[in-house]
């Protein structure tokens, strides 16, 4: 199928683009620095999903619809239950796993915008796919954070 995209609907995808090339560098470099292997796990398979929407977004951008599937890309990591909530955290994790949910938390608001202002029905379909695995990686650091006493809800 091919798309046809308003001069608005360029610009914001442009803009999608840019977001996910940050979130793919922020998750590549976060996994080299993390101290615990299993969030270490998360931010590397988070960054390859984020480069799958940049690959998705860029073939939007070339009037292409891709073929959106459910093979395993949004289904939640599960995470082991951590020993205790007195668990030594680790500054540096807490710190990236902090930074990289209110970078989710961002990137998922922004696609609200794209979406709204979408004009064709393929293409808004393409992005709540995006949008719902975002939601899912905010949801998986969410977990983590509050398994090793990172966030507390009250």
């Amino acid at each position: 199928m091919t798309l046809q995209l308003t001069q608005k609907e360029r610009m914001l995808l442009q803009d999608q683009l840019t977001h996910e090339e940050a979130c793919i560098k922020k998750y590549g470099s976060y996994a080299g620095q993390a101290q615990d292997p299993q969030l270490k796990q998360l931010f590397t398979q988070h960054q390859q999903h984020e480069q799958q929407h940049y690959n998705t977004i860029t073939q939007l951008l070339q009037g292409n619809v891709p073929v959106m599937t459910s093979g395993g890309q949004n289904q939640q990591m599960q995470l082991p239950k951590a020993q205790s909530l007195g668990v030594q955290v680790n500054q540096t994790d807490d710190f990236m796993c902090h930074d990289l949910l209110m970078t989710e938390k961002y990137v998922s608001g922004t696609y609200d915008t794209v979406i709204f202002e979408s004009t064709n029905p393929a293409l808004r379909q393409t992005l709540q796919h995006i949008q719902k695995e975002e939601q899912q990686h905010g949801e998986d650091i969410f977990n983590y954070m509050q398994q090793h006493g990172m966030y507390t809800v009250q």
